[in-house]
């Protein structure tokens, strides 16, 4: 998203909610407020709160629709997986494209990347509460790795959470830690190695 939201009478709420979506990947989840979401679609505060209580309620919205930019990612990568053959290796191979995506988008929106999983005061953030939603499609090739035989189905508890931890985790050591310098060949070659890692601990 770039430049000035534009707002059309009567749909106020969504396009406040992209003008938060625009403050959080130029600026994180800090960014997002009634008064600075107000200003870029071109309408008075008061006209917002109409919509949003507080800049709490504000960055839920935008949370909300961080998540789903990022699912809408997994989903066009896992749209390009070749389904025949071995349903476990099928399995393993949507397992893979969802790793690429997540880290993709991580880094090619850090500020929405931020503001989904940041910790907003006084809300509750349930990952998997969203319908179709990034932990769901996750949990779901986690599932055809256990039909597929290659995941025992002991090892299927908690799993998406050791899987969800490895990628996140490398997304913020390039984003904000000492892997920020890596030259682009090494940073695909540590994704592959990472999502290597997982597979085989699963």
């Amino acid at each position: 998203m770039s430049g000035r939201t534009q707002y059309h009478h009567g749909d106020l709420r969504n396009a406040l909610i992209r003008a938060g979506a625009e403050l959080a990947e130029q600026g994180g989840p800090d960014a997002v407020g009634i008064r600075a979401a107000a200003r870029q679609v071109g309408v008075t505060p008061t006209a917002a709160y109409r919509h949003f209580a507080n800049a709490m309620d504000l960055q839920c919205a935008v949370q909300e629709c961080a998540f789903e930019s990022l699912a809408t990612a997994m989903r066009k990568e896992l749209a390009m997986v070749d389904l025949e053959g071995d349903p476990a290796k099928v399995a393993m191979r949507r397992l893979y494209a969802i790793g690429r995506a997540y880290v993709r988008h991580g880094l090619d929106e850090p500020g929405l990347f931020r503001t989904a999983f940041v910790s907003i005061d006084g809300a509750s953030m349930e990952p998997g509460r969203r319908a179709d939603n990034a932990f769901e499609i996750l949990g779901q090739t986690l599932d055809d790795l256990v039909v597929g035989g290659y995941l025992s189905a002991e090892r299927r508890p908690l799993a998406e959470f050791a899987a969800w931890s490895a990628v996140h985790g490398l997304v913020r050591l390039i984003l904000d830690g000492p892997l920020a310098d890596l030259d682009e060949v090494s940073r695909d070659a540590l994704v592959e190695r990472t999502l290597d890692m997982v597979a085989r601990g699963l």
